[in-house]
């Protein structure tokens, strides 16, 4: 059952890459923040997709209700909450018809959010921090989801501040660079292309999923340590931001069919833990020292280590080279189950290799009573490539 709600989510990942050239990154952060319910703000020139990435997967969820508008600096609050109703007001009472609003919306797509006027803005960050709407005074829950915004331009105004830090996930983007994608772009204009669906209760069980991934020790203290660094360059991301990128960790893991988070999911917080632009490259390099998973590195070294055992052996096919590399190749295993041991949650990666180098094992002892057999298996050797997922 986990592996069809994997399945569409891939699949959907894999439709929208195919209809949003170079535009990975961009639909990698829009299905992290629906999975984990964050917002998220793409930032770069018009014509750029922006609105159409964030249409085309409200259309790919059914019975999803989602609302669309483009604020000016005269946009009224009517527009985005909805009209005041005469019967109420003839009575009194100050309430707003919501219906088709942001207020009824499970996602929404704001196109330039940083032309919100003070009309708007106030109601607009509860709604979209607490996910509450005052209706006449009384607090109303909302069923959002996500908001999506778009501009073309960064806050200038210092009164936008607490808007700009409400958005979560932040990415540049820019028009298509390649010429081969732009061709490929003009060329499908106006096909239709068949879209994979998924229902809006699959969408809620992939969210529930996403609460319970976990998160390992070694991500709680690769975080700290990217907390230490980025202070020393005087950049201080809020203790609730760093909190809520955790949701955001556990989508990627999700996004990529798994169920606990590693070391190298740390990389998309190089689109969360930044505050201003001038510090994007800052927190980009720190964040990606620490991505490097200590566990995948040491797989690659030792499966390195292992097949050059194994090369070595093919040139000298004695008795003695071969208890050499039996006992190299026992020093590996141990190797791998002490790392297994502080690793629980790469186990699976882990045993990978192991059973490859225990099946190395077998055939070097083999070697030694008939050294003909080099020359058979050396037919089946694997490649030094990576062999095991991330």
């Amino acid at each position: 059952m986990m592996l069809s709600y994997y399945n569409k989510l891939e699949e959907v990942r894999q439709a929208l890459n195919s209809n949003f050239f170079e535009r990975e990154n961009e639909v990698e952060g829009i299905l992290v923040a629906l999975l984990s319910r964050q917002h998220m703000l793409m930032i770069g020139p018009a014509g750029t997709a922006k609105s159409a990435l964030s249409s085309e997967l409200a259309k790919i969820i059914q019975r999803t209700e989602y609302f669309q508008w483009l604020l000016t600096k005269f946009s009224t609050p009517e527009e985005v909450f909805g009209p005041l109703s005469l019967k109420e007001l003839e009575q009194g009472v100050y309430k707003r018809i919501t219906t088709s609003k942001m207020p009824e919306a499970h996602i929404v797509f704001l196109d330039e959010i940083f032309k919100a006027n003070s009309a708007i803005l106030n109601s607009l960050l509860t709604l979209i921090n607490e996910r509450l709407f005052y209706n006449n005074g009384t607090p109303i829950q909302v069923p959002l989801m996500s908001v999506i915004a778009a501009s073309n331009e960064y806050p200038e105004e210092e009164g936008l501040d607490a808007l700009f830090d409400r958005f979560l996930l932040r990415f540049e983007i820019d028009l298509i660079a390649d010429a081969a994608n732009f061709i490929s772009m003009l060329k499908e204009a106006g096909q239709n292309q068949r879209m994979p669906s998924l229902t809006m209760e699959e969408l809620v069980h992939l969210q529930y999923l996403t609460d319970r991934v976990v998160i390992p020790e070694e991500v709680y203290n690769a975080l700290s340590k990217i907390r230490m660094e980025l202070r020393k360059e005087g950049i201080r991301p809020s203790d609730r931001r760093f909190k809520q990128s955790l949701s955001v960790l556990q989508a990627k893991a999700l996004l990529n069919q798994r169920q606990i988070v590693q070391v190298d999911d740390i990389s998309i917080l190089e689109h969360v833990l930044w505050e201003k632009v001038d510090q994007k490259v800052i927190v980009s390099s720190i964040i990606h020292n620490h991505a490097h998973d200590i566990v995948t590195k040491a797989l690659f070294s030792l499966q390195n280590e292992a097949n050059e055992i194994y090369y070595t052996l093919l040139q000298d096919r004695s008795q003695e080279a071969g208890m050499e590399a039996t006992q190299k190749m026992k020093i590996i295993a141990d190797d791998l189950n002490k790392l297994k041991s502080h690793y629980q949650s790469r186990k699976a990666d882990i045993d990978v290799l192991l059973d490859k180098v225990t099946s190395m094992q077998h055939e070097i002892l083999d070697s030694i009573l008939d050294p003909c057999f080099l020359d058979t298996a050396n037919e089946k050797r694997w490649s030094t490539s990576i062999f095991f997922k991330m």
